[in-house]
């Protein structure tokens, strides 16, 4: 039997704004099999990234039920949804989100030293991470100093220091050019299957259906297989 680490039963997510409300998603079920990688491919507008970011906890759902791991993600307060986030959630946006003040290897510990680790451990995990992306050379530059394809893979780096079980990617080439995006696509790929993780990825790019275990797309706020 499959073990999910993700299981959504009847999700909605509506909209209120000034005119008519606007349901994005619809009667929405989802199983996620632990260490699989998944692959959400849609145009903008579908809901595909809302549906990461109701995941991710960042943000809530009109209704229905959403467990990841051990979590049920709508009945969790926000110190709760912190340390979900913090815990068990590697994050990757389009947008690398760097610190700009501080250096690439600073970026990667920070999160787990804040997180409670010990600030050798953090370091000592953070330079192994920057070896496994390549950048080892480019610790002690600051993300000013670094092209764009090289603070994505600071990102994803970063994404992995707290050791979670769930990685989500929001179009996280969405800004490169497409030499840079392959690579760090395959980085991405490749480091989620040395630690073992699962990974959930959301993108517009039509060619990345191939890398995954399964491919989805969003139609009518419902989630259907590729």
């Amino acid at each position: 039997m499959s073990n999910s680490i993700i299981s959504i039963k009847n999700l909605e997510k509506t909209f209120l704004g000034a005119g008519e409300p606007l349901t994005i998603l619809k009667d929405l079920d989802m199983e996620v099999e632990e260490g699989s990688k998944s692959i959400i491919i849609g145009a903008s507008g579908s809901g595909k990234s809302t549906l990461l970011n109701i995941i991710g906890g960042l943000e809530s759902s009109t209704k229905g039920d959403i467990f990841v791991g051990p979590y049920e993600i709508s009945k969790l307060k926000e110190k709760q949804l912190t340390e979900y986030r913090s815990k068990f959630l590697g994050l990757i946006f389009q947008f690398h989100y760097l610190l700009k003040d501080f250096t690439a290897l600073e970026n990667i510990f920070l999160p787990a030293y804040m997180n409670g680790m010990k600030k050798k451990e953090a370091i000592e995990r953070a330079e192994s991470l920057i070896s496994d992306v390549g950048l080892e050379n480019r610790k002690n530059h600051l993300p000013s100093q670094l092209s764009g394809g090289e603070r994505q893979r600071i990102a994803v780096a970063r994404a992995l220091i707290n050791n979670p079980e769930l990685i989500l990617a929001d179009e996280p080439t969405g800004n490169l050019d497409p030499e840079n995006a392959a690579a760090v696509i395959d980085l991405l790929f490749s480091i989620v299957d040395k630690y073992h993780k699962t990974l959930v990825l959301v993108t517009h790019d039509i060619s990345l259906k191939e890398k995954g275990d399964i491919c989805y797309s969003i139609k009518e706020g419902k989630i259907i297989t590729l």
